[in-house]
């Protein structure tokens, strides 16, 4: 928010009778303790009177609601040697965002705390919760009522459709979206004028409008921000990329923080990444450079870690990390199905406006076929199996560069040979020996070899024997477990 929008709240707020739940004034109480268990007072206050922000303004006398200027200098101060900002995002749980304006109204310093309301889990400082009981501040567990209602209250709004800035003038939505990129991308004509723009955006459900003004949601800034720092929710959702040499994390030789949306981006973030990838040199009529890893590879990857990020999670965006010998990328929120039925689910998504949106412009498909495409064009690169690592709050997929079979462990074998399994039964085809020896480029003398591999997926209970009554192994077909 500018100064006009937040000198305009405060006059608002000034006009209250008393404050209210989700309103709180002060003048130089610095404690930050004070100030932690104001903060989730009026976050759990705001859930609970269905308004999106609490307030916590300094500056203002809670009596007389007059501007008397405060001292608070919120941006250098310290609790111990941690910056305030920073300690209180950490002793609040759940982690929820607020935001710090330090402005001037009438020549006074004010000081506003916007904090989000929460959202079916009570705001819980240093393990207490509280809560405002009209323009008191209690501790929440002696109102087992007010806590049950915060508990059941959901926020029905999709991320796409939360606020990313509120109310701003046209002038500011055209500076900070790239609309000539989104006439681009969909292949439209540029209309004429501000209205016809607007009126597209809003269409689209990038903008909202708020009176006189518009709102821009987190669909229109995540897919066309000129520069995602614009928006302070936002801003850690951008995409890095880090590249270390050689296999470790130690030393990390140039990193690259993407501040486009989305959508404006993305083309430019595959170039630069495969920019970076190592090549092998292929040699037929002439010498040729040929990448490690399929570039439409790289491209389903890291369109899977764009749509299906969890944005809840705060502080934390997707990021692409590339090795002497692979390359991670990570997203943040646990996959919504299990990453072993990646290749033949039907594809689920937590943000269904930008996955809709990402197809749109062809970044990718309509049907989830993203892993099946990653894993089917590991087998043609003759690559490992690519691996999908399920965290606490993230999900990874890994893709190796070249490796001969003996440079191989046991674990890769066993994957590549699910994984094949996985992509046949998909097909409604089924595994075999031979099929496992041609995915593995293995003479059919070393028949042994790929039986002794397909043998320990049995036993890791990967796949199974199509038919267990057959007494063939050299005919014998095989299936995921899951079939």
């Amino acid at each position: 928010m500018n100064t006009n929008q937040l000198c305009s709240l405060v006059d608002d707020f000034r006009e209250l009778q008393n404050e209210n739940e989700w309103v709180e004034f002060k003048v130089n109480n610095e404690d930050p303790q004070m100030i932690g268990e104001y903060i989730s007072a009026l976050s759990n206050s705001a859930c609970l009177h269905d308004q999106k922000f609490g307030y916590l303004i300094y500056g203002i006398d809670d009596n007389t609601h007059e501007v008397v200027g405060t001292k608070l200098a919120p941006r250098t101060k310290k609790v111990g040697n941690q910056e305030l900002e920073s300690w209180l995002a950490n002793v609040l749980s759940p982690k929820i965002d607020f935001k710090i304006y330090e402005f001037q109204y009438n020549a006074y310093n004010l000081v506003m705390f916007q904090i989000d309301a929460t959202d079916s889990r009570p705001v819980n400082f240093k393990g207490d919760a509280y809560i405002r009981i009209g323009s008191y501040k209690q501790k929440l567990d002696k109102y087992p009522e007010k806590a049950r209602k915060i508990w059941t209250k959901t926020n029905d709004a999709v991320f796409e459709s939360r606020l990313a800035l509120n109310s701003v003038d046209e002038d500011t939505v055209l500076k900070l979206l790239d609309y000539p990129t989104y006439f681009s991308l969909l292949n439209q004509n540029l209309p004429t004028d501000k209205s016809g723009i607007l009126n597209k955006l809003e269409e689209e459900k990038m903008i909202n409008k708020s009176g006189e003004n518009y709102d821009i949601t987190n669909l229109g800034a995540i897919l066309f921000a000129k520069d995602l720092r614009n928006f302070e929710k936002l801003a850690r959702k951008a995409i890095r990329v880090v590249i270390y040499k050689g296999k470790d994390r130690l030393n990390a030789i140039k990193e690259q923080v993407g501040g486009k949306g989305y959508a404006i981006g993305f083309e430019g973030l595959i170039n630069y990444i495969n920019d970076q990838l190592p090549t092998n040199e292929e040699i037929a009529v002439f010498r040729k450079e040929v990448k490690m890893y399929p570039e439409l590879a790289i491209r389903e990857a890291v369109a899977n870690a764009i749509i299906h990020q969890d944005f809840n999670e705060i502080g934390t965006g997707p990021m692409i990390e590339i090795f002497a010998d692979r390359i991670e990328i990570t997203n943040p929120g646990r996959p919504l199905i299990s990453y072993l039925r990646l290749i033949d689910h039907s594809p689920q998504s937590r943000n269904e406006k930008l996955a809709y949106f990402m197809r749109r412009i062809n970044v990718c498909e309509e049907r989830g076929s993203g892993i099946d495409k990653i894993v089917n064009l590991s087998e043609e690169y003759q690559l490992p199996a690519p691996n999908f690592l399920e965290g606490t709050n993230s999900m990874k997929v890994i893709m190796y560069a070249y490796k001969k079979l003996a440079q191989m462990d046991k674990q890769d074998k066993i994957r590549a040979c699910y994984q094949h399994s996985c992509l046949k039964y998909v097909s409604s085809d089924y595994m075999t020996n031979q099929s496992f020896r041609e995915r593995l480029k293995i003479p059919q003398k070393n028949y042994a070899t790929v039986s002794r591999i397909i043998a320990d997926t049995i036993e890791s209970e990967l796949v199974k024997d199509y038919d267990p009554e057959s007494k063939s192994k050299k005919y014998a077909k095989y299936v995921p477990f899951w079939a």
